[in-house]
């Protein structure tokens, strides 16, 4: 998968799949009692479901470890990218509990959760048998805590009703650039998102093969989420807004339209001239090659191109938050890799000792020590080891921190996201292909108000 956002860009749609059936299995966090004992599930044995990915294999070397503690045998099961998605949705939705704990994006508890394929954890965190006193769930950053919790209900808000994943990667999407390309010519990075278009046009150079900024253009939904929804949302556009029990496509609102057309110029005059092809790959491929100069996407997938070796640009290459909103707001969407539970699993005690070790302080410090875990999801983990490794990632830590109080994911939460989303690039591709922003737009906003509420 190489490295976070990979998977981002090649995550099937699974609009199609459905979802299936209900399940109604006892929860089994009551079920445990007495004092915490990490060899409370001894004998169990464990089957994870994963896709390789840094996360993944940066925990790989450490599970002898959380075996020796808890008496708990764990089998892991690797599934490519591309079809780890399909594999999990097949096997949720046939109810068989094969794999205990499994690695699962935010977005997809909208499909997973509803139909009760995913454990609510927040029963295990409340009972102080089944998890550690050491444990401080708080030290994860809000943004992600509220990220994987939702009650299902149309028009609420994330961090309401189930906690159906625990976070344990994640990446905020900002901007990287050639800061020795910028530091060489004295280009000043700019503040405003106007200055932001204006400047990836001066850098773009066609006969020398250099453009302004890549970002990712193909008909998925990922197309979507990145620099777009970021800047989308710092401008002051909404995906959707709740109008009685309704829930209203707001991609042709005033916001949106000017933001759109903006968006879409600086594809044109300063984007890779294949756009609408690009994924993660091709984008953070090009900024590691020298032919983009600046690159709108996750911060922990451009953190591996400055690493000595790693492309043409290892140690050139910096950091900023990208330019700030019209009010100054740094708004960001996050992705996030997080450990679920299945719900039809019959080792919960042991499953949910395993989520508690892997995303914990200690494990999470020792994965991120092989230094290609980023970034940990724990503030004291950043602020210990992860700081540490930051000293030849210039404006990294100053991103990070400019960022993080209002990073989270900024899509009103949905279960028609993937299907929608996907509209959403399709008609970013119509517009980038000539069609008025405004009429198509209204179109498609007509569409996903007709699908949300269905």
């Amino acid at each position: 998968m190489g490295i976070a956002g990979t998977a981002v860009a090649a995550l099937p749609v699974l609009s199609a799949c459905g979802i299936g059936g209900s399940f109604d299995a006892p929860n089994g966090a009551g079920e445990v009692s007495g004092p915490f004992d990490w060899r409370g599930a001894e004998g169990t044995t464990l089957n994870l479901l994963q896709t390789p990915h840094p996360y993944q294999q940066s925990l790989q070397p450490l599970l002898p470890e959380f075996t020796e503690l808890t008496g708990i045998t764990v089998n892991a099961d690797l599934v490519p990218e591309a079809a780890y998605f399909t594999k999990l949705n097949t096997e949720l939705a046939g109810g068989t509990g094969k794999h205990d704990v499994f690695m699962i994006g935010a977005y997809f508890i909208w499909q997973y959760g509803p139909p009760g394929w995913v454990e609510d954890l927040n029963p295990w965190l409340a009972n102080s048998s089944a998890t550690s006193d050491e444990y401080d769930f708080e030290d994860i950053y809000e943004g992600l805590r509220t990220s994987t919790r939702w009650d299902f209900d149309l028009g609420s808000p994330l961090g309401t009703g189930g906690q159906w994943a625990i976070p344990w990667g994640f990446e905020n999407n900002v901007v990287a650039y050639n800061k020795a390309y910028f530091d060489q010519r004295k280009i000043a990075l700019p503040d405003t998102f106007d200055n932001f278009i204006q400047l990836a046009i001066d850098l773009t150079d066609r006969s020398e093969n250099q453009y302004g900024v890549a970002t990712r253009g193909s008909k998925s939904w990922a197309t979507i989420h990145p620099g777009f929804m970021t800047q989308f949302t710092r401008e002051g556009a909404k995906d959707y807004r709740l109008e009685g029990d309704e829930l209203v496509a707001a991609m042709d609102s005033d916001e949106a339209v000017t933001f759109t057309e903006k968006w879409i110029e600086m594809q044109i005059k300063a984007g890779p001239t294949s756009w609408t092809t690009y994924d993660y790959p091709n984008a953070t491929g090009d900024l590691g090659d020298g032919r983009a100069m600046m690159v709108y996407d996750a911060d922990s997938a451009t953190y591996t191109k400055n690493k000595p070796g790693a492309s043409a640009q290892a140690g050139n290459l910096g950091w900023y938050p990208g330019p700030a909103g019209p009010n100054g707001n740094y708004d960001t969407n996050l992705w996030t890799w997080s450990l679920a539970m299945n719900s039809m699993s019959k080792n919960k005690h042991a499953a949910w000792l395993f989520i508690q070790w892997a995303t914990g302080k200690q494990a999470m410090s020792k994965a991120v020590e092989g230094g290609i875990f980023a970034d940990p999801v724990r503030k004291s983990v950043f602020d210990g080891v992860f700081k540490q490794q930051l000293d030849d990632m210039p404006g990294y830590l100053d991103t990070f921190e400019t960022v993080i109080g209002s990073s989270k994911i900024l899509f009103t939460p949905q279960k028609k996201f993937f299907d929608t989303t996907e509209d959403w690039a399709v008609a970013i591709q119509d517009i980038y292909g000539g069609a008025d922003a405004r009429s198509r737009l209204s179109s498609l906003a007509r569409t996903n108000t007709s699908k949300v509420n269905l």
